[in-house]
C-alpha cells in the first residue's frame, strides 16, 4: 500500500536523521553551556481541552501549513500550535478498520498518537467499527466482516480494539478514553447491532468494552451519541444498556447548535446548548455517570459566537469538550466548514480553553 509505504520511508529518514545527529554530537565531551535541554512537556489531569485532529496527516500530504495566529505570523506543527496557543490538552483519533486510503487506520493512528504523546497530550481512540465514516446515518459493517456470524462479529471487534491498543501500548501511548463506536443513535454495525437488536447491540459494545479493560484497566469507555440536547435518543440507548448489562463509564455527546440558527429556531444556538445542558443535568442523575462532550463545533466564519458556545459548554458539568477538526480549511473534504482556523491560523474560537 503507498501509504504504508510513505509511513516506512518516513520513519527510515527520521532514523538516519536520529542517528547522524548523535554521530556529530558524540565528540563533545564538556557541555555546551548555551544548549538549552529539550522541553519535556507534562500531562494535565482534570477538564479535557480537546481537540479531534484525525485529518492532520492528510492534511500534511497534500502540503497543508499551520501559523500562529496575529500579524506576526510564524509556521508551526498543529498538535504544537493547539497544546501551546490554543489551550488544547487532549487529542481525539478516529479508527477506521480497511479504510480505502490509508487515512485513520491503526498504523496512521499510532503515528498521529505518539506525536501527541510526546507533547504531553492525552488521548481519545474513537473505534468507529467501519472502513468508512460512522455516524447517524452510516453504521456500515466492515467489508471482510460482511459474511461473519454474530459470534464471529464480536470476535472481530475484540480483536480490532485488541490489535489496535497493542499497537499503542508498545508504540508507548496510553489513551486516558476509548470510544466504543461513533455516534452510534441508531446502533452499531447494522442492522446486526440495531437498536431494534438491544442484546445483540448491548454484546457488540460489551465486546469492545471488555477488549479496552483487558489492555488498559484505567481507560474510560465511552458510548458516544449526536444531538446532545435531544432526550430521547439518550434515554432510548441508555436505558437500552441498563436493562441488558451494557457496560460502559461514560456518556458521550455531540452538539452542533448552529443547525437553529440556519432554521431560524427560536432562541437559536443558545436554545440548543441550554436543552443540552439540561439533559445533561438530567442523564447523570437517571444513569449515575458522567459525560463528555466528544464532538462540538460552529462555522469557522462565526468565531466569537463559538468562543461563547464552549466556554457556556465548559460550564455544564461535563468532564471536557473536543472541538471536531478544528484545523481544517472552509470547505475541507467536500465541504466541512466548522473548523475554526482561518487561512491556517486559529480563530477566537478556541480562546475559551485558554487558562
Amino acid at each position: 500500500m503507498i501509504f504504508k509505504s510513505t509511513i516506512i520511508s518516513v520513519l527510515t529518514l527520521a532514523g538516519s536523521l536520529a542517528l547522524a545527529s548523535c554521530t556529530q554530537d558524540s565528540p563533545i565531551t564538556v557541555p555546551d553551556p548555551d544548549r538549552q535541554p529539550p522541553l519535556v512537556y507534562e500531562k494535565e489531569t482534570g477538564f479535557a481541552r480537546g481537540a479531534d485532529v484525525s485529518w492532520l496527516t492528510r492534511m500534511e500530504s497534500e502540503g497543508t501549513k499551520f501559523y500562529t495566529a496575529g500579524e506576526n505570523r510564524t509556521e508551526k506543527e498543529c498538535m504544537k500550535l493547539l497544546r501551546e496557543d490554543c489551550g488544547v490538552n487532549a487529542i481525539r483519533l478516529r479508527v477506521w478498520v480497511n479504510p480505502a486510503e490509508g487515512w485513520n487506520n491503526i498504523d496512521d493512528v499510532v503515528i498521529k498518537a505518539r506525536r501527541a504523546e510526546k507533547l504531553g497530550l492525552r488521548t481519545m481512540i474513537d473505534f468507529h467499527f467501519s472502513d468508512t465514516w460512522a455516524d447517524p446515518g452510516n453504521q456500515i459493517i466492515p467489508q471482510a466482516w460482511t459474511d461473519l456470524s454474530f459470534d464471529e462479529l464480536l470476535k472481530a471487534v475484540n480483536d480490532h480494539v485488541t490489535e489496535t491498543l497493542n499497537a499503542l501500548k508498545n508504540a508507548g501511548v496510553a489513551p486516558e478514553w476509548v470510544q466504543i463506536g461513533n455516534e452510534t443513535t441508531p446502533g452499531m454495525l447494522l442492522p446486526v447491532g440495531s437498536v431494534d437488536n438491544p442484546a445483540q447491540l448491548t454484546a457488540l459494545n460489551n465486546a469492545g468494552h471488555d477488549a479496552v479493560k483487558a489492555i488498559f484497566p484505567e481507560a474510560l469507555t465511552i458510548v458516544h451519541l449526536d444531538a446532545g440536547d435531544n432526550g430521547w435518543r439518550y434515554d432510548r440507548m441508555f436505558d437500552i444498556l441498563r436493562e441488558n448489562n451494557g457496560r460502559y463509564d461514560m456518556i458521550g455527546m455531540s452538539l452542533y447548535p448552529w443547525w437553529a440558527e440556519d432554521e431560524g429556531r427560536d432562541g437559536g444556538w443558545q436554545k440548543v446548548a441550554d436543552d443540552c445542558m439540561a439533559n445533561i443535568s438530567r442523564l447523570k442523575q437517571k444513569f449515575g455517570k458522567p459525560v463528555m462532550i466528544c464532538e462540538i463545533g460552529m462555522p469557522y466564519d462565526h468565531a466569537e459566537e463559538c468562543r461563547q458556545l464552549i466556554s457556556k459548554m465548559m460550564g455544564a458539568g461535563v468532564e471536557g469538550i473536543f472541538y471536531w477538526e478544528p484545523q481544517a480549511p472552509a470547505g475541507f473534504n467536500g465541504g466541512y466548514n466548522m473548523g475554526c482556523f482561518d487561512n491556517g491560523a486559529p480563530t477566537e474560537a478556541l480562546d475559551a480553553f485558554k487558562k
